[in-house]
């Protein structure tokens, strides 16, 4: 067939398979790049992990409270790597100190304590901003900052008493509280001299922080670490001169996305 054409027709064809040849392996010919098209989407996740807190006062001991955080998170994705990420989270958590006081009775001098054990509920919600870069495949690195407001359900204080009559009565004046009680809601007891004593609420159950933190992410898995520090006073009734207490913590946790991904 090649054969029958003209010289002229020959080199017509010639030249443009040359030209496609060319073009086909030009080294310095830019492929162009896909842009990326926005959809909008939210991804489901439930988390799980390790909390830490630390209730931080100008003159009280400052426990750490250890526990367990169970959440559901929502991250709605908006454009260049970035989300908002909201949720309710459940935390239980659980810590114990000694106060020691100097004894009214020199026998029992060094030797009075009150021992604190406290179970902590809570309830929380974040809203956080993410950024998302890829690194590989399907590994991700991302980062996060944002506030976060916890609302106690309860913090009960277990106290074991270790005092002396006098020592007790003292304190009790100066409004220590001495009895198993929840810290957000006020109780009666009836002192030395038979009259009942009512004693405020010791805490505020809002708890306002702002978090900052980052992880890895593997299709549907998550690696969360951050740390949220406390931003307003706690404390709700004046004890012993305590007049402020903020609460600080860090976790870590597993994340699972339930949803699949939209390309």
């Amino acid at each position: 067939m090649f054969a029958q054409l003209s010289e002229e027709e020959r080199a017509k064809i010639g030249a443009g398979e040359i030209n496609r040849q060319a073009e086909f392996f030009d080294p310095t010919r830019k492929e162009q790049k896909v842009k990326e098209e926005y959809k909008f989407s939210v991804d489901y996740r439930v988390e799980a992990g390790y909390v830490q807190n630390q209730q931080r006062s100008d003159n009280w001991a400052n426990p750490f409270l250890h526990g367990l955080k169970l959440g559901f998170t929502a991250d709605f994705n908006l454009p260049v790597h970035f989300s908002i990420q909201t949720g309710l989270a459940l935390n239980l958590t659980y810590g114990q100190i000694e106060q020691h006081w100097r004894s009214m009775d020199q026998q029992n001098l060094q030797k009075e304590y009150l021992r604190h054990g406290f179970n902590q509920y809570y309830l929380e919600v974040p809203v956080r901003a993410y950024y998302t870069q890829k690194l590989w495949k399907e590994l991700n690195m991302f980062f996060f900052a944002g506030p976060k407001v916890e609302v106690g359900l309860a913090q009960l204080d277990f106290v074991h008493d270790h005092l002396s009559d006098p020592a007790r009565e003292w304190l009790q004046k100066e409004g220590v509280q001495t009895g198993n009680h929840n810290r957000y809601s006020g109780y009666t007891y009836t002192d030395a001299t038979g009259l009942e004593q009512q004693v405020k609420p010791e805490l505020f159950r809002t708890n306002v922080q702002m978090g900052l933190g980052g992880g890895l992410e593997w299709d549907c898995y998550r690696l969360v670490a951050g740390y949220d520090f406390g931003l307003n006073n706690l404390v709700r009734n004046r004890v012993l001169d305590s007049s402020k207490m903020n609460e600080w913590g860090w976790y870590v946790s597993f994340a699972y996305r339930l949803n699949k991904k939209t390309k």
